[in-house]
């Protein structure tokens, strides 16, 4: 297996970290991502991303020749498509769009051949790995003499080159075939266990874990709404609950964002609305906890602006949809960012991660403490829990939607 060559398709926060692991694992490794950026990126051995160790298993990996990324899928031994899986927006319960998982899956056809494996991490609704086969038998491969199966990530942003080794995986192959060879794949670099089961529970599995979280999520995220109506500190609250034995609740926060917790129960919902009835209220309860967010900095704005007779300066502190790390994706604190902006609202944005942004005005920390009027805590970066900080903002009336005055 190590003298296998991979191709891993889809550079981004799940595909680069497993081609450099891979790689350092001794694999041949060649990257695949529409991105001329990081592409060039890459193979100079530098990142595009934000994560811990990274970059250093990719300087090493493209300086021992083992890494190289391209823009065109290139011909491997086992294929690993890593690609985004958004959902349609629109009316009505948002639908998934597996388009770019296919297209990867097109992209490698003609490189396929007999005892390949060829393999989904993106997490993905249930029976898009079947989808995939049937794109490949369309293009002409033989389905039966390959191996299919889906293997969803399950790491942790900031922990990933960590998490990709120990964590155990699930692999859900087509068939019982494709879920041993998979398997055994995974084997050559997971320590964790490797879990064996059928292509659709495993699809559903990484569903079932994200919707859980959001489900729990939700409870928090509720839980501090109606201890702000009652003028309860829903941090301290939920200390002392905790103290229960068998009670653990989670921290509420601005919403819910990231590519995963945000969007994989609505590919539960939408495959079946009618028995999906607690994940998709969770869902509206995580998304109404943003638009209750951007409800608060209006009535602070008010304030401000009866107070100072002025149009008030709104600093958020934070855009990415967790701690410490660079990753906007789907993140309630851009929205809310976005919200402000769209109604006119003089908004700059304290985000210690990322260099520059294409809507917002960034400012350091410092900038913002001088010149900000209203102050929205937005993300628990670590850079915001500075005693110092803390004070500064707590003198100012910070709101404070993540705990971060409360830590």
């Amino acid at each position: 297996m190590q003298k296998k060559k991979v191709c891993v398709v889809g550079l981004g926060y799940i595909g680069l970290p497993t081609a450099a692991l891979l790689a350092s694992n001794g694999f041949n490794v060649v990257g695949v991502d529409l991105n001329a950026h990081a592409v060039e990126t890459i193979n100079q051995g530098r990142i595009h991303i934000v994560e811990p160790d990274l970059d250093a298993f990719v300087r090493s990996a493209v300086a021992a020749g083992r890494l190289k990324a391209y823009a065109k899928s290139q011909a491997a031994d086992i294929y690993m498509i890593c690609v985004p899986t958004p959902f349609h927006e629109g009316e009505g319960i948002p639908q998934p769009n597996v388009d770019y998982v296919l297209s990867a899956t097109r992209s490698i056809a003609e490189f396929v051949k007999p005892g390949d494996l060829v393999i989904l991490e993106s997490t993905s609704p249930v029976g898009t790995t079947q989808q995939m086969a049937d794109v490949l038998a369309t293009a002409g491969v033989d389905v039966a003499k390959i191996h299919v199966a889906y293997c969803p990530e399950r790491v942790l942003p900031g922990k990933i080159m960590t998490e990709l080794v120990e964590n155990d995986r699930v692999v859900g192959g087509l068939t019982p075939e494709a879920t041993q060879a998979v398997s055994s794949f995974y084997r050559t670099f997971v320590r964790g266990g490797v879990l064996e089961t059928d292509a659709k529970t495993a699809e559903m599995c990484k569903l079932t874990e994200n919707s859980f979280r959001d489900v729990n999520i939700a409870f928090a995220n509720e839980l501090s709404l109606i201890c702000a109506k009652e003028g309860i500190n829903v941090w301290n609250l939920i200390q002392i609950a905790n103290r229960h034995p068998r009670v653990n609740i989670l921290q509420p926060g601005a919403g819910v964002g990231g590519h995963c917790i945000a969007v994989d129960p609505w590919f539960i919902v939408a495959r079946d609305p009618e028995n999906a009835r607690l994940i998709r209220t969770a869902r509206e309860v995580n998304n109404h906890k943003t638009v209750w967010a951007i409800d608060q900095i209006k009535i602070a704005v008010a304030d401000a602006s009866a107070r100072t007779g002025r149009k008030p300066k709104v600093a958020c502190l934070g855009l990415a949809f967790k701690p410490d790390i660079d990753d906007l994706r789907e993140s309630p604190a851009v929205h809310i960012a976005e919200a402000l902006l769209s109604e006119g609202y003089d908004v700059v944005a304290v985000e210690p991660n990322i260099e520059s942004h294409d809507r917002f005005t960034l400012v350091t920390l410092d900038d913002a403490l001088k010149t900000a009027d209203v102050f929205a805590v937005l993300v628990k970066h670590r850079v915001f829990l500075d005693i110092s900080v803390k004070t500064a903002l707590s003198e100012r009336g910070a709101l404070d939607f993540c705990g971060v005055l409360t830590a």
